[in-house]
Protein backbone atom coordinates (compact mmCIF):
# COMPACT_ATOMS: atom_id res chain seq x y z
CA UNK A 1 0.00 0.00 0.00
CA UNK A 2 1.29 3.44 -0.58
CA UNK A 3 1.85 5.71 2.04
CA UNK A 4 2.95 9.51 1.92
CA UNK A 5 3.67 10.47 5.00
CA UNK A 6 4.62 9.27 8.80
CA UNK A 7 2.30 10.10 11.84
CA UNK A 8 0.34 7.42 13.21
CA UNK A 9 -2.46 8.45 11.23
CA UNK A 10 -0.90 7.44 7.87
CA UNK A 11 -3.21 6.62 5.06
CA UNK A 12 -5.41 3.25 5.18
CA UNK A 13 -4.02 2.14 8.38
CA UNK A 14 -7.69 2.08 9.78
CA UNK A 15 -10.82 0.42 8.87
CA UNK A 16 -13.97 2.12 8.42
CA UNK A 17 -16.06 -1.46 9.06
CA UNK A 18 -17.13 -1.96 5.43
CA UNK A 19 -16.22 -5.15 3.31
CA UNK A 20 -13.37 -5.14 0.75
CA UNK A 21 -15.64 -5.52 -1.92
CA UNK A 22 -17.72 -2.38 -0.87
CA UNK A 23 -15.30 0.47 -1.99
CA UNK A 24 -17.42 1.73 -4.84
CA UNK A 25 -20.61 3.19 -2.09
CA UNK A 26 -17.53 3.94 0.43
CA UNK A 27 -16.39 6.43 -2.11
CA UNK A 28 -19.20 7.94 -3.30
CA UNK A 29 -20.56 8.05 0.22
CA UNK A 30 -17.40 10.21 0.97
CA UNK A 31 -17.49 11.99 -1.48
CA UNK A 32 -21.00 13.54 -0.71
CA UNK A 33 -20.13 13.89 3.01
CA UNK A 34 -17.09 15.43 2.43
CA UNK A 35 -17.93 18.06 -0.56
CA UNK A 36 -21.89 18.42 0.61
CA UNK A 37 -23.21 18.77 -2.84
CA UNK A 38 -25.23 16.70 -5.20
CA UNK A 39 -23.01 16.30 -7.82
CA UNK A 40 -19.94 17.85 -8.88
CA UNK A 41 -17.38 18.18 -11.92
CA UNK A 42 -13.61 16.87 -12.19
CA UNK A 43 -12.17 20.74 -12.26
CA UNK A 44 -14.14 23.53 -13.37
CA UNK A 45 -12.99 27.65 -13.26
CA UNK A 46 -13.98 29.89 -11.12
CA UNK A 47 -14.81 33.28 -11.67
CA UNK A 48 -15.09 35.67 -8.32
CA UNK A 49 -13.25 38.97 -9.37
CA UNK A 50 -12.40 41.36 -12.30
CA UNK A 51 -13.05 38.91 -15.30
CA UNK A 52 -16.06 40.29 -16.99
CA UNK A 53 -14.83 44.19 -16.17
CA UNK A 54 -11.36 43.15 -17.82
CA UNK A 55 -13.06 41.40 -20.79
CA UNK A 56 -15.34 44.51 -21.87
CA UNK A 57 -12.65 46.76 -21.32
CA UNK A 58 -10.38 44.54 -24.01
CA UNK A 59 -13.30 44.31 -26.44
CA UNK A 60 -13.72 47.97 -26.11
CA UNK A 61 -10.56 49.30 -26.85
CA UNK A 62 -10.31 46.88 -29.68
CA UNK A 63 -7.06 45.32 -28.83
CA UNK A 64 -8.73 41.76 -28.76
CA UNK A 65 -5.19 39.70 -30.32
CA UNK A 66 -1.74 39.91 -29.04
CA UNK A 67 -1.22 43.33 -29.19
CA UNK A 68 -1.92 44.75 -25.70
CA UNK A 69 -1.77 45.65 -22.37
CA UNK A 70 -2.78 42.65 -20.56
CA UNK A 71 -0.36 39.71 -22.49
CA UNK A 72 2.15 42.26 -20.65
CA UNK A 73 0.25 42.60 -17.55
CA UNK A 74 -0.24 38.62 -17.30
CA UNK A 75 3.11 37.70 -18.11
CA UNK A 76 4.55 40.52 -15.28
CA UNK A 77 1.91 38.77 -12.74
CA UNK A 78 3.35 35.39 -13.80
CA UNK A 79 6.74 36.50 -13.24
CA UNK A 80 6.28 37.50 -9.86
CA UNK A 81 4.34 35.03 -8.78
CA UNK A 82 6.63 32.16 -9.96
CA UNK A 83 10.13 34.24 -9.66
CA UNK A 84 11.25 33.44 -13.31
CA UNK A 85 12.64 36.29 -14.38
CA UNK A 86 11.30 36.14 -17.77
CA UNK A 87 7.77 34.67 -19.26
CA UNK A 88 6.24 34.56 -22.77
CA UNK A 89 2.83 33.71 -23.31
CA UNK A 90 1.29 31.83 -26.05
CA UNK A 91 -1.77 29.83 -27.03
CA UNK A 92 -1.67 26.91 -25.07
CA UNK A 93 0.62 24.73 -22.83
CA UNK A 94 1.50 22.43 -25.53
CA UNK A 95 2.91 25.04 -27.87
CA UNK A 96 4.99 26.10 -24.87
CA UNK A 97 6.36 23.20 -24.33
CA UNK A 98 6.99 22.67 -28.34
CA UNK A 99 9.36 25.67 -28.25
CA UNK A 100 10.37 25.34 -25.09
CA UNK A 101 12.29 21.94 -26.44
CA UNK A 102 13.50 23.95 -29.63
CA UNK A 103 15.05 26.73 -28.06
CA UNK A 104 17.05 24.08 -26.51
CA UNK A 105 17.77 22.68 -29.54
CA UNK A 106 15.90 19.71 -30.04
CA UNK A 107 15.58 18.67 -33.86
CA UNK A 108 14.36 15.63 -36.00
CA UNK A 109 15.25 12.24 -34.84
CA UNK A 110 16.83 13.42 -31.55
CA UNK A 111 15.00 11.57 -28.33
CA UNK A 112 13.58 13.69 -25.46
CA UNK A 113 13.06 11.23 -22.58
CA UNK A 114 9.60 11.71 -20.96
CA UNK A 115 7.42 10.37 -18.70
CA UNK A 116 4.93 7.60 -19.96
CA UNK A 117 2.71 8.63 -16.94
CA UNK A 118 1.81 12.27 -18.67
CA UNK A 119 -0.93 13.62 -20.35
CA UNK A 120 -0.41 13.08 -24.45
CA UNK A 121 0.99 16.79 -24.85
CA UNK A 122 4.30 15.88 -23.81
CA UNK A 123 4.78 13.40 -26.23
CA UNK A 124 3.00 15.32 -28.55
CA UNK A 125 5.26 18.35 -28.44
CA UNK A 126 8.32 15.98 -29.17
CA UNK A 127 6.93 14.37 -31.82
CA UNK A 128 6.10 18.17 -33.52
CA UNK A 129 9.95 18.67 -33.58
CA UNK A 130 10.09 15.40 -35.14
CA UNK A 131 12.09 14.15 -32.24
CA UNK A 132 11.40 11.18 -30.82
CA UNK A 133 9.64 10.25 -27.40
CA UNK A 134 11.93 8.29 -25.08
CA UNK A 135 9.96 6.75 -22.15
CA UNK A 136 10.72 6.55 -18.42
CA UNK A 137 9.32 5.31 -15.41
CA UNK A 138 7.91 7.32 -12.66
CA UNK A 139 8.26 7.21 -8.86
CA UNK A 140 5.45 6.37 -6.52
CA UNK A 141 6.69 9.29 -3.97
CA UNK A 142 5.81 11.73 -6.20
CA UNK A 143 4.28 10.35 -9.43
CA UNK A 144 7.14 11.75 -11.61
CA UNK A 145 10.12 10.90 -13.32
CA UNK A 146 11.61 8.29 -10.75
CA UNK A 147 15.43 9.95 -10.62
CA UNK A 148 17.29 6.05 -9.87
CA UNK A 149 15.12 4.71 -12.98
CA UNK A 150 16.65 7.35 -15.22
CA UNK A 151 20.09 7.18 -13.23
CA UNK A 152 20.48 3.32 -14.25
CA UNK A 153 18.60 3.31 -17.72
CA UNK A 154 21.34 6.12 -18.54
CA UNK A 155 23.90 4.01 -17.20
CA UNK A 156 22.32 1.25 -19.52
CA UNK A 157 21.34 2.05 -22.75
CA UNK A 158 23.42 5.79 -23.07
CA UNK A 159 27.01 6.34 -24.03
CA UNK A 160 28.84 10.41 -24.44
CA UNK A 161 30.07 11.49 -27.72
CA UNK A 162 31.65 14.30 -29.27
CA UNK A 163 27.86 15.55 -30.14
CA UNK A 164 26.38 14.41 -26.93
CA UNK A 165 24.60 11.92 -24.98
CA UNK A 166 23.65 9.10 -27.55
CA UNK A 167 21.55 5.97 -27.33
CA UNK A 168 23.47 2.94 -27.92
CA UNK A 169 20.75 0.94 -29.07
CA UNK A 170 18.90 3.23 -31.64
CA UNK A 171 22.27 5.68 -32.39
CA UNK A 172 20.05 8.67 -32.18
CA UNK A 173 20.90 11.61 -29.93
CA UNK A 174 19.27 11.78 -26.75
CA UNK A 175 18.74 15.72 -26.19
CA UNK A 176 16.74 16.61 -23.35
CA UNK A 177 14.77 14.97 -20.14
CA UNK A 178 11.45 16.29 -19.45
CA UNK A 179 10.32 16.51 -15.77
CA UNK A 180 6.37 16.68 -15.59
CA UNK A 181 4.78 17.44 -12.41
CA UNK A 182 1.97 15.26 -12.10
CA UNK A 183 -1.52 16.64 -10.74
CA UNK A 184 0.49 19.43 -9.31
CA UNK A 185 3.17 17.36 -7.22
CA UNK A 186 6.90 18.43 -7.65
CA UNK A 187 9.19 15.96 -8.96
CA UNK A 188 12.48 15.00 -7.40
CA UNK A 189 14.05 18.08 -9.03
CA UNK A 190 17.64 18.00 -7.44
CA UNK A 191 18.19 14.74 -8.57
CA UNK A 192 16.97 15.17 -12.15
CA UNK A 193 18.73 18.12 -12.54
CA UNK A 194 22.04 16.04 -11.27
CA UNK A 195 21.58 13.49 -13.88
CA UNK A 196 20.63 15.85 -16.65
CA UNK A 197 23.87 17.72 -16.19
CA UNK A 198 26.10 14.22 -15.60
CA UNK A 199 24.77 12.87 -18.79
CA UNK A 200 24.95 16.22 -20.73
CA UNK A 201 21.18 16.70 -21.42
CA UNK A 202 19.24 20.25 -21.49
CA UNK A 203 16.05 20.22 -18.70
CA UNK A 204 13.20 21.44 -19.80
CA UNK A 205 10.29 21.24 -17.12
CA UNK A 206 6.52 20.52 -18.06
CA UNK A 207 5.04 22.52 -15.39
CA UNK A 208 1.54 22.60 -17.40
CA UNK A 209 -0.40 21.32 -14.10
CA UNK A 210 2.36 23.05 -11.92
CA UNK A 211 1.39 26.86 -10.92
CA UNK A 212 1.45 27.39 -7.20
CA UNK A 213 3.96 24.29 -5.98
CA UNK A 214 7.04 24.63 -4.77
CA UNK A 215 10.11 22.27 -4.47
CA UNK A 216 12.17 23.42 -1.47
CA UNK A 217 10.62 26.19 -1.26
CA UNK A 218 11.21 27.59 -5.25
CA UNK A 219 8.69 27.90 -7.30
CA UNK A 220 8.48 24.95 -10.15
CA UNK A 221 8.83 25.75 -14.08
CA UNK A 222 12.07 27.45 -14.45
CA UNK A 223 15.16 24.84 -12.74
CA UNK A 224 16.30 24.41 -15.87
CA UNK A 225 16.55 25.71 -18.98
CA UNK A 226 13.34 26.71 -19.73
CA UNK A 227 9.74 25.44 -18.27
CA UNK A 228 6.50 25.02 -19.72
CA UNK A 229 2.84 26.07 -17.99
CA UNK A 230 -0.93 25.72 -19.26
CA UNK A 231 -3.87 27.77 -18.54
CA UNK A 232 -6.58 25.64 -19.81
CA UNK A 233 -10.07 25.52 -18.66
CA UNK A 234 -9.17 23.01 -16.37
CA UNK A 235 -6.27 25.12 -14.68
CA UNK A 236 -6.02 26.47 -11.24
CA UNK A 237 -5.77 29.86 -13.27
CA UNK A 238 -7.52 29.98 -16.90
CA UNK A 239 -7.01 31.80 -19.19
CA UNK A 240 -9.31 29.53 -21.71
CA UNK A 241 -6.89 28.31 -23.50
CA UNK A 242 -3.48 29.72 -23.20
CA UNK A 243 0.18 28.49 -22.21
CA UNK A 244 3.56 30.35 -21.07
CA UNK A 245 7.50 29.65 -21.42
CA UNK A 246 9.48 30.66 -18.58
CA UNK A 247 13.20 30.80 -18.55
CA UNK A 248 15.77 32.48 -16.44
CA UNK A 249 17.92 33.12 -19.66
CA UNK A 250 17.02 36.72 -21.15
CA UNK A 251 18.36 35.63 -24.59
CA UNK A 252 16.19 32.01 -24.26
CA UNK A 253 12.95 34.46 -23.53
CA UNK A 254 14.02 37.03 -26.75
CA UNK A 255 14.08 34.14 -29.02
CA UNK A 256 11.00 32.23 -27.37
CA UNK A 257 9.21 35.99 -28.10
CA UNK A 258 10.51 36.15 -31.65
CA UNK A 259 9.56 32.22 -32.74
CA UNK A 260 6.31 32.92 -31.53
CA UNK A 261 5.35 35.70 -33.37
CA UNK A 262 6.07 33.91 -36.40
CA UNK A 263 9.57 35.11 -36.58
CA UNK A 264 8.78 38.82 -37.73
CA UNK A 265 11.25 41.13 -37.75
CA UNK A 266 10.88 44.37 -35.29
CA UNK A 267 9.45 47.09 -37.51
CA UNK A 268 6.84 49.79 -37.54
CA UNK A 269 5.27 48.91 -40.27
CA UNK A 270 7.18 46.61 -42.69
CA UNK A 271 6.35 42.81 -42.34
CA UNK A 272 9.49 40.66 -42.61
CA UNK A 273 10.31 37.34 -41.40
CA UNK A 274 13.49 35.93 -41.09
CA UNK A 275 13.22 32.42 -40.36
CA UNK A 276 10.08 30.21 -39.62
CA UNK A 277 8.29 30.96 -36.57
CA UNK A 278 4.98 30.02 -35.20
CA UNK A 279 1.88 32.14 -34.42
CA UNK A 280 1.63 31.16 -30.85
CA UNK A 281 1.43 34.29 -29.23
CA UNK A 282 -1.48 34.47 -26.74
CA UNK A 283 -4.51 36.86 -27.59
CA UNK A 284 -5.17 40.29 -25.32
CA UNK A 285 -8.45 39.07 -25.05
CA UNK A 286 -7.40 35.42 -23.47
CA UNK A 287 -4.60 37.22 -21.28
CA UNK A 288 -7.53 39.90 -20.05
CA UNK A 289 -9.45 36.43 -18.39
CA UNK A 290 -5.78 35.27 -17.34
CA UNK A 291 -4.75 39.14 -15.37
CA UNK A 292 -8.39 39.14 -13.60
CA UNK A 293 -7.73 34.96 -12.57
CA UNK A 294 -4.38 36.13 -11.00
CA UNK A 295 -5.65 38.70 -9.20
CA UNK A 296 -6.95 35.92 -6.64
CA UNK A 297 -4.47 32.61 -6.95
CA UNK A 298 -3.91 32.96 -3.20
CA UNK A 299 -7.41 32.13 -3.11
CA UNK A 300 -7.37 29.24 -5.34
CA UNK A 301 -4.63 27.83 -4.12
CA UNK A 302 -5.74 28.11 -0.20
CA UNK A 303 -9.12 26.62 -1.00
CA UNK A 304 -7.27 23.74 -3.16
CA UNK A 305 -5.26 22.42 0.07
CA UNK A 306 -8.50 23.21 2.14
CA UNK A 307 -9.99 20.46 -0.30
CA UNK A 308 -6.96 17.74 0.05
CA UNK A 309 -6.83 18.15 3.71
CA UNK A 310 -10.49 17.74 4.18
CA UNK A 311 -10.67 14.88 1.63
CA UNK A 312 -7.31 13.29 2.80
CA UNK A 313 -9.16 13.02 6.79
CA UNK A 314 -12.00 11.15 5.39
CA UNK A 315 -10.13 8.66 3.41
CA UNK A 316 -7.70 8.06 6.30
CA UNK A 317 -9.78 5.67 8.19
CA UNK A 318 -10.12 3.61 4.30
CA UNK A 319 -8.52 0.57 4.41
CA UNK A 320 -6.72 0.24 0.49
CA UNK A 321 -7.49 3.45 -0.53
CA UNK A 322 -4.46 6.37 0.10
CA UNK A 323 -5.21 9.47 -0.51
CA UNK A 324 -2.04 11.00 -2.37
CA UNK A 325 -0.24 13.99 -0.50
CA UNK A 326 2.72 16.12 -1.26
CA UNK A 327 6.28 14.90 -0.32
CA UNK A 328 7.68 16.84 2.38
CA UNK A 329 10.02 18.66 0.16
CA UNK A 330 7.64 20.30 -1.54
CA UNK A 331 4.28 21.88 -1.39
CA UNK A 332 1.82 20.87 -4.04
CA UNK A 333 -1.13 23.03 -5.65
CA UNK A 334 -3.17 19.63 -5.55
CA UNK A 335 -4.12 20.63 -8.96
CA UNK A 336 -6.18 17.21 -9.47
CA UNK A 337 -7.06 15.60 -6.15
CA UNK A 338 -5.81 11.73 -6.24
CA UNK A 339 -6.64 8.50 -4.40
CA UNK A 340 -4.93 5.76 -5.08
CA UNK A 341 -6.06 2.00 -4.45
CA UNK A 342 -4.05 -0.78 -2.81
CA UNK A 343 -3.50 -3.27 -5.41
CA UNK A 344 -5.18 -5.95 -3.63
CA UNK A 345 -8.69 -3.51 -4.38
CA UNK A 346 -7.39 -2.27 -7.83
CA UNK A 347 -9.78 -4.50 -9.82
CA UNK A 348 -12.85 -2.26 -8.19
CA UNK A 349 -11.06 0.94 -10.07
CA UNK A 350 -13.84 0.96 -12.47
CA UNK A 351 -16.70 0.17 -10.59
CA UNK A 352 -15.59 3.41 -8.30
CA UNK A 353 -15.24 5.51 -11.80
CA UNK A 354 -18.23 4.26 -12.97
CA UNK A 355 -20.67 4.29 -10.01
CA UNK A 356 -19.52 8.07 -8.76
CA UNK A 357 -20.09 9.30 -12.40
CA UNK A 358 -23.87 7.66 -12.52
CA UNK A 359 -24.40 9.56 -9.42
CA UNK A 360 -23.02 12.47 -10.84
CA UNK A 361 -19.62 12.85 -8.80
CA UNK A 362 -16.58 13.51 -12.22
CA UNK A 363 -13.99 10.98 -11.11
CA UNK A 364 -11.49 9.63 -13.46
CA UNK A 365 -8.50 7.33 -13.95
CA UNK A 366 -4.93 8.55 -14.69
CA UNK A 367 -4.15 9.19 -18.38
CA UNK A 368 -3.46 6.26 -21.05
CA UNK A 369 0.34 5.51 -20.48
CA UNK A 370 1.92 6.73 -23.44
CA UNK A 371 3.89 3.67 -24.41
CA UNK A 372 0.46 2.24 -24.98
CA UNK A 373 -1.13 4.49 -27.61
CA UNK A 374 -0.09 3.25 -31.03
CA UNK A 375 1.45 6.43 -31.98
CA UNK A 376 4.32 5.79 -29.53
CA UNK A 377 4.39 1.86 -29.29
CA UNK A 378 7.61 1.54 -30.87
CA UNK A 379 9.02 4.43 -29.14
CA UNK A 380 12.36 3.88 -26.98
CA UNK A 381 11.64 2.99 -22.97
CA UNK A 382 12.71 1.74 -20.16
CA UNK A 383 10.75 -0.60 -17.72
CA UNK A 384 7.81 0.88 -16.52
CA UNK A 385 6.48 -1.42 -13.45
CA UNK A 386 5.67 1.29 -11.36
CA UNK A 387 3.57 3.30 -13.90
CA UNK A 388 1.76 0.15 -14.95
CA UNK A 389 0.74 -0.41 -11.31
CA UNK A 390 -0.52 3.27 -10.83
CA UNK A 391 -2.09 3.41 -14.35
CA UNK A 392 -4.64 0.64 -12.68
CA UNK A 393 -5.35 1.88 -9.28
CA UNK A 394 -5.33 5.86 -9.57
CA UNK A 395 -8.75 7.69 -9.39
CA UNK A 396 -9.07 11.84 -9.83
CA UNK A 397 -11.60 13.06 -7.61
CA UNK A 398 -13.89 16.11 -7.81
CA UNK A 399 -11.05 18.96 -7.99
CA UNK A 400 -12.55 22.77 -8.30
CA UNK A 401 -11.76 25.40 -5.62
CA UNK A 402 -15.44 26.34 -5.63
CA UNK A 403 -15.78 23.07 -4.03
CA UNK A 404 -14.33 25.27 -0.83
CA UNK A 405 -16.55 28.58 -0.17
CA UNK A 406 -14.57 31.41 -1.34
Amino acid sequence: MLSHIDDEDSVGSHSVGFSMSNHPQIILKILRETLKVDKASLHEPIFIGNEKDYLLDCVESTFVSSVGQYVKKFEEQLSDFTGAKHVVAVVNGTAALQIALKLVGVERDHEVVVPSLSFVATANAVTYLNAIPHFIDSSIINLGLDPTVLRDWLDFVSEQTAEGCRNKRTGRKIAAVVPMHTFGHPCAMNELIEIAEEYNLNLVEDAAEGLGSYYEGRHVGHFGDVGAMSFNGNKIVTTGGGGAILTNNGSLADRARHLTTTAKKPHPWKLEHDEIGYNFRLPNLNAALGVAQMENIEIFLAAKRELARRYYEAFKAVDGVDFFIEDKKCKSNYWLQTIILDQSISDQRELVIEETNRAGFATRPAWQLLHKMQAFSACPRSQLPNVEKLSQSIINLPSSASLIEC
